[in-house]
């Protein structure tokens, strides 16, 4: 864990945890195996930022690779096995773009996190990051996209989804090229470090693969509509 960080900033974030994984249960209507596999999850990723783990950045393959590649995986084989797709068609879009919402309180807690020179400022709204206007417009967007569970502008839906999509490939293509590893790209003086550590490994290994998960199977949604 991270000495510097308040422990407000450590509790926003955790709250923060707990609302994206009521949102994407809801969603997605778990049942107890599946939270129990998410639950294991976070507390394996806990532990292991607990321990240092993922802040050896000079092993080979870097070790925050292993935060990030097993909920890739797993989103593939949702999208390309019978029970996985089975399991998506059940999503419900409305709770999915509230999922959205939890963007806000992340850029809230990136924003802290660079004041306490633990990522760069490109991770910010004050940088490259404009992912906080995604969380902002879900709001409006639920209110007026839905009527009860129903889609009444599908069009505006579709839209928010696919810039949604490309605001957060962007912020995580500069959060990967900002870590410390060899595949660094930016941000030398004040690298990207608070993610390789607890409770901040749960963004790239849990919040970021669930706002991911919302776009996809929102767009697949609305496109075979």
């Amino acid at each position: 864990m991270l000495s510097q960080i308040p422990m407000y900033v450590v509790i926003v974030f955790t709250l923060t945890v707990i609302l994206t994984f009521i949102f994407l249960a809801k969603a997605l209507h778990t049942g107890a195996k599946v939270v129990m596999v998410l639950f294991a999850w976070l507390l394996l990723n806990a532990v292991l930022g607990w321990k240092g783990f993922y802040a050896a950045t000079g092993a080979t393959p870097p070790h925050f690779a292993l935060a990030v590649a097993p909920p890739l995986l797993a989103i593939l084989v949702l999208h390309i096995t019978t029970k996985g797709k089975a399991f998506l068609a059940k999503a419900e879009l409305s709770i999915l773009t509230l999922l959205g919402i939890v963007r806000i309180p992340v850029e809230l807690v990136l924003f802290w996190l660079y004041s306490y020179k633990t990522i760069p400022q490109l991770m910010t709204f004050e940088g490259r990051n404009f992912d906080i206007v995604s969380g902002i417009t879900a709001i409006a967007v639920f209110f007026i996209c839905f009527k009860g569970k129903e889609v009444v502008h599908k069009n505006l839906l579709l839209t928010w989804n696919i810039l949604g999509l490309i605001l957060l490939l962007n912020i995580v293509i500069n959060a990967i090229l900002s870590v410390p590893s060899p595949i660094q790209q930016f941000a030398f003086e004040q690298p990207n470090i608070a993610v390789l550590y607890f409770p901040f490994i749960w963004l790239p290994c849990f919040i970021v693969p669930a706002v991911l998960l919302s776009h996809i199977v929102s767009l697949k949604k609305l496109i075979t509509k």
